[in-house]
């Protein structure tokens, strides 16, 4: 029991710390007008999750394990109404009732919270909206049969916590079958779609290596979440009695690693440029430098922060820019969309024609210079020219 205490207080700190670094993050960025609804529903998942955690401590800590499951006919006439085995297993009953529904609320505010970061990261995008709007209505359908199967899978009511006559499995909350089924199916299905939203878009990316395993790992942390919600319902089945206290365990497991996950993307930018200045003792020197070598650059003939360059050996090359997935770039804290050229918000367009023509061709080389916003991926948006030379 200690060691289950100790590592489920732990886990609750870790997680909380985790949700308040994201929150810290995105008033760095965005500041408390920036919040969007997710950034709320995080701070009551830290609520949520705190609760949970309490209620399996009170299960081990007070009531020792005891519920209404695990007794033969014989058992569950010779306890004494009124008795301390008597009073811990109706509480232990009562806080496994509370505790599954903080379990699955918990968990599918987490999963809102993704959905809500989808939609921006998908906006503008319209094969997507569908599939992040899809995602809105199972959750919502989803958590609504999994509390009622919860709340009405037994009845009467009162009959979950019922010492005896012996009020059968669905009303025996630690090992009641429809709660299981119920719960790690729809949990399982719900995070099967979400993960889909964003990996085939990842999967089709081209960048590096590295980079694509870190962010497909980043998105892709549902699988343990499932495999942790599979392995808690065979505990339970395989061991009525017993394995009841071990599926604790493993929820508090579950819905920690949920949280991490579900916070992920949000606080690994802000470490990176974090890191980065911390690391970069020269940093803001390295800004002039590079204002220096632009500038230089320019007078060469580059177009920087767009997509074709002209260099001093007046090669032509092609590089930068714009990218059909910029959900590639989460690394960097760059970008929160996914759009492609043409979903791009432009701004205003202004040509100029350069001071000179190529000789003994009689072509013009125009430049087009576009100024279109781009959203990051912390939320903050900010104004980047794209030089685009037309020939």
């Amino acid at each position: 029991m200690n060691a289950f205490v100790t590592e489920a207080f732990t886990l609750l700190a870790i997680g909380v710390t985790t949700i308040g670094i994201r929150t810290y993050a995105r008033w760095q960025t965005v500041g408390f007008k920036g919040f969007k609804p997710d950034d709320y529903l995080m701070l009551l998942a830290a609520v949520v999750y705190s609760f949970e955690t309490a209620a399996a401590y009170i299960v081990g800590a007070w009531w020792h394990g005891l519920a209404n499951n695990g007794m033969s006919d014989e058992q569950r006439l010779n306890i004494v109404v009124g008795s301390e085995e008597w009073n811990m297993r109706i509480g232990g009953s009562k806080t496994q009732l509370v505790g599954w529904s903080l379990y699955t609320l918990l968990l599918w505010l987490l999963k809102l919270c993704m959905c809500i970061f989808y939609a921006r990261l998908t906006e503008g995008v319209d094969d997507m909206r569908g599939r992040v709007l899809i995602g809105y209505g199972a959750l919502a359908v989803t958590y609504l049969a999994t509390e009622l199967s919860i709340l009405l899978g037994c009845q009467p009511f009162h009959h979950n916590w019922q010492i005896r006559p012996d009020p059968g499995n669905l009303c025996q909350p630690a090992i009641s079958k429809i709660d299981l089924y119920v719960t790690v199916i729809l949990n399982v299905l719900t995070d099967m779609y979400l993960m889909s939203i964003p990996m085939p878009m990842l999967w089709r990316a081209k960048i590096p290596t590295p980079r694509k395993i870190l962010l497909l790992g980043m998105f892709g942390g549902g699988v343990f979440i499932m495999a942790a919600g599979i392995l808690r319902c065979i505990l339970i089945l395989r061991d009525p009695i017993g394995g009841a206290q071990q599926a604790g365990s493993w929820a508090v497991r579950e819905t920690f690693v949920a949280v991490i996950i579900g916070n992920i993307p949000m606080i690994y930018p802000f470490f990176r440029r974090t890191t980065r200045k911390l690391l970069d003792s020269s940093f803001f020197d390295s800004i002039n430098l590079s204002r220096n070598t632009k500038s230089q650059a320019d007078q060469n003939g580059d177009f920087h922060g767009g997509s074709w360059q002209e260099g001093s050996n007046g090669k032509k090359r092609f590089g930068g820019g714009r990218t059909l997935y910029p959900l590639s770039t989460i690394g960097d804290g760059s970008e929160e969309r996914i759009v492609g050229d043409k979903e791009m918000g432009l701004g205003k367009v202004a040509r100029k024609v350069s001071d000179g023509e190529l000789s003994g061709r009689g072509i013009t080389v125009v430049t087009e210079t576009i100024v279109h916003e781009r959203e990051r991926m912390d939320g903050e948006s900010g104004l980047q020219k794209s030089h685009w030379p037309i020939v």
